[in-house]
């Protein structure tokens, strides 16, 4: 399914939780794995100095240091390298957005896999704050596959995804990520979970609709799930369809704690806009931010 896995990393431990799914993802789909490594921009003008990202110092960005930076991503992942086999190493200084879709474009990526943020101090606040990494909101906005988002150690991904969850609000975005959930599960074989929340809200005045009208918009995104969706499955029947009430993003992450799912696929962004303009979705981001399990975000099917 993925010929072609690149993983995005600081070596730092805000990474190793995403480090686990790259390489054992990759040892799945006897895929190529790249791990590359961005650490920083020129500090003058196009000279062998660069500012590291994530100390703020100065560094001779020559041969050598790239060996160096190398050598200790190898020892950083060495445990992992020793089950699984050695990936491909690549290091270059730049702006990490824009060296990791440069590169994606370039080698033609399958899946790019990433976590939330670049540095530990970042993520627990992260979730206090309710915002993700800039580079993680780049790279997931302006990429041409799916971007797999790890922002904690997933305690259910054994080897192969089980139970997948596709949360649609049924725009236009979503059929993208469909696709990729759907591929990816009949691949596997695993239970494929149709999920939609019914954001119910109550009227100006004050009044929450009444059951029968609840009852009325359930059956009426039960038909267009089926009508949207199972159409295209073909003799996949390996789903089950799960309508909940309330907010969306709570919704998803409790459905998805309660079936001990192990992998959420949700569109980048819900509105009908330009995919290279549209900002990650309220949605998408707190699921990232809270969930439990890898989440993937997909912009667009040109590499589905």
């Amino acid at each position: 399914m993925f010929k072609k896995i690149l993983f995005a990393t600081t070596s730092s431990p805000a990474c190793d939780a995403a480090a686990k799914i790259a390489f054992e993802l990759a040892e799945k789909y006897k895929s190529q794995l790249i791990l590359y490594h961005v650490f920083g921009v020129p500090s003058h003008g196009g000279g062998f100095s660069v500012t590291d990202y994530l100390t703020g110092e100065e560094d001779d960005a020559g041969p050598d240091y790239i060996e160096f930076v190398k050598d200790e991503m190898k020892n950083t992942y060495e445990k992992l390298i020793e089950k699984h086999g050695e990936p491909r190493f690549e290091v270059l200084a730049g702006i990490p957005s824009t060296e990791i879709l440069r590169f994606a474009r370039k080698e033609g990526i399958d899946c790019i896999i990433m976590g939330s943020h670049t540095r530990a101090d970042e993520t627990g606040a992260a979730r206090f704050r309710g915002i993700v990494g800039t580079t993680m909101q780049k790279v997931a906005q302006r990429a041409r596959c799916p971007v797999l988002i790890i922002s904690r150690p997933c305690a259910t991904c054994f080897w192969y995804f089980n139970k997948i969850i596709f949360g649609t609000d049924f725009s236009k975005a979503s059929m993208s990520a469909f696709k990729f959930a759907y591929k990816m599960a009949d691949a596997i074989g695993c239970k494929l979970y149709l999920f939609h929340a019914l954001d119910i809200e109550t009227s100006q005045a004050g009044v929450s609709p009444g059951q029968k009208s609840i009852e009325d918009k359930i059956t009426a995104a039960r038909a267009r799930l089926e009508q949207e969706y199972v159409s295209q499955m073909n003799d996949f029947d390996n789903y089950e369809i799960a309508i909940w009430e309330g907010i969306p993003y709570v919704e998803l992450l409790k459905f998805a704690r309660e079936t001990s799912g192990d992998l959420i696929v949700m569109a980048h962004h819900t509105r009908n806009i330009d995919p290279d303009e549209a900002l990650l979705g309220t949605t998408v981001e707190q699921v990232v931010l809270r969930s439990a399990c890898p989440v993937a975000s997909v912009n667009r099917s040109d590499r589905l």
